[in-house]
């Protein structure tokens, strides 16, 4: 099984083989950073990520452009190895293109494209040249992620009035009895939008396109500039539902990069908002999945529990979604004694009603027969697009950031990761339910031991252009965020990767070979943010 060791062995045998073509600038017990030649970089993944008992979690892939600082435009990749060694792969001097890697790790399909999209650097050899974060009518040759461009609003002026956008490229199926049908990017319900189109024939489905990113925020952009404590006002308002989890990482770069250790008793209470965030999370989601099907009763008590949940929170810690609470190197408020212990008996009583009306669900004979063997994912369709969080563990992997990394006090608590095997629709639902029951342990133990008692340490200063990633588990999966400071401590660059973000291109692989009145039923079992993925 590859490890660090392993690593360190076999790039120092590179760089003494190729000293023109391999740095190694920074070598620790838990990260190395190598730098390489672009067209060395195919060679050197290939080396981890055929094995597929020892192949890395892909963390993230940034594209920076820093030609004002003399390195041209720059890749970075983050692999996060079994004995919980993070390396970076660092490709300087990138001037119009970089070998893809698409074809041997198909999770870097969007981060790739996303790549050319907004830094206009090509992916050399990848299997899709259309464009993924820009929909036509975007000004040619504007890329937005790249420090020195003119303003895009001078670019738009400049068009003629006859410009006329192309439409989207969808794949179509052809032959006697096939359909195309599109859905979206307007939905029925108050959602955010996509479009799905479909190539069936009949009613079971080939093929499905799924465009998304119809409301790109520019976030990542908007964050230039801005100092840390901005930064987060920002970053935790990329998705609504995922707000403490997209503030935890974020967080946890920015302490990495000023020398912030955090107190225990501060990680304790990020703990505690961590697992509210899933549980409310968790029980929305079981909600959305009986509304899928029809499925009234076990959909109204399930979203019951979940504003009570969110009621909770607000009670609490004065917003229902939990937002503001995170802060740099803190909370924004610990709980009183008396608060804490109206917290236990809450949240007693809330278990209680879960365990009441949760068997409505799961022995209800007409939803079974709807969501066993629907929407299969493979678990190595899973692993090869890097897929995370329950919509993993539901095929069989066996991955959980809270016990792979033991970040905030998981090390304590020994969170073991709920796996089923079958990678349908019951089995995501499985995951959901018995991380539900999980977290309302967790938090039962956090109240009522010392975990929550400490106090804070210094903060020191950050050092200029140097990096840093935060991550955390969000009841959707892993998010990631990669951060870059500036000689002022102002943002240089800041990459936000969501669990959705991964998991999105799993959908369109679950769907084939189900019929259409069953795309609802899969999709609300990945349940899945449009938001994180348009920030």
């Amino acid at each position: 099984m590859e490890n660090s060791l392993n690593l360190r062995e076999y790039f120092e045998g590179r760089v003494l083989k190729q000293p023109e073509d391999f740095s190694l600038d920074l070598w620790t017990k838990n990260e190395g950073l190598v730098w390489l030649k672009s067209n060395c970089l195919p060679e050197v993944v290939e080396h981890f990520w055929l094995d597929a008992q020892s192949r890395p979690m892909l963390m993230t892939h940034v594209g920076n452009d820093e030609r004002g600082l003399g390195h041209g435009f720059v890749l970075y990749l983050l692999f996060h190895f079994f004995d919980d060694f993070t390396l970076t792969l660092g490709v300087r001097g990138i001037e119009e293109s970089f070998p893809s890697l698409t074809i041997l790790c198909p999770a870097l399909n969007w981060p790739e494209r996303e790549v050319r999209d907004l830094l206009g650097l090509r992916p050399e050899g990848h299997p899709d040249d259309r464009p993924l974060v820009l929909h036509p009518g975007w000004p040619e040759g504007f890329y937005p992620l790249r420090k020195f461009e003119p303003e895009l609003s001078s670019m738009f002026e400049e068009r003629s009035p006859g410009f006329d956008p192309q439409p989207l490229s969808f794949t179509e199926a052809k032959g006697e009895g096939t359909f195309e049908i599109p859905v979206g990017p307007i939905h029925a319900g108050i959602i955010e939008p996509g479009h799905f189109r479909f190539q069936t024939i009949g009613e079971t489905i080939l093929h499905l396109d799924a465009q998304l990113f119809y409301t790109h925020k520019g976030i990542e952009k908007l964050l230039e500039g801005k100092s840390p404590e901005e930064g987060l006002e920002i970053v935790e308002r990329v998705c609504g539902v995922c707000t403490v989890s997209h503030a935890l990482a974020y967080c946890e770069a920015v302490e990495k990069l000023k020398g912030v250790q955090v107190s225990r008793r501060i990680l304790g209470w990020r703990t505690v908002l961590a697992e509210l965030e899933r549980l409310y999370n968790h029980v929305g989601d079981i909600g959305n999945l009986c509304a899928g099907v029809g499925f009234a009763l076990g959909s109204g008590n399930a979203l019951q529990s979940k504003e009570q949940l969110q009621r909770l929170n607000h009670k609490l810690f004065g917003h229902r979604f939990l937002r503001g609470n995170i802060t740099l190197g803190g909370v924004r408020r610990i709980p009183e004694q008396e608060e804490i212990a109206w917290l236990q008996r809450r949240l007693a009583e809330l278990e209680r009603d879960f365990e009441e009306w949760i068997p409505l669900i799961l022995e209800h004979d007409g939803f079974r027969q709807r969501a066993i063997t629907t929407g299969v994912l493979s678990k190595q369709s899973a692993l090869d697009l890097g897929v995370t969080g329950p919509a993993a563990r539901a095929s069989g992997i066996s991955q959980d950031w809270r016990e792979r990394h033991a970040h905030l006090l998981y090390g304590e608590l020994k969170v073991e990761p709920q796996v089923e095997q079958e990678g349908d629709v019951w089995a995501r639902l499985m995951v959901r339910v018995r991380e539900v029951k999980q977290s309302f342990a967790l938090l039962a133990k956090l109240l009522e031991g010392d975990y929550l008692h400490d106090s804070l340490e210094p903060c020191l200063l950050p050092a200029a252009y140097s990096f840093a990633w935060g991550c955390a588990e969000s009841p959707r999966g892993t998010d990631v965020v990669w951060l870059m400071l500036d000689d002022e401590g102002k943002i240089y660059r800041c990459r936000i990767r969501s669990a959705s973000y991964f998991n999105w291109p799993a959908v369109p692989l679950a769907v084939l070979g189900n019929i259409v009145p069953d795309f609802p039923l899969i999709n609300k079992s990945f349940e899945l943010c449009y938001s994180c993925c348009d920030r």
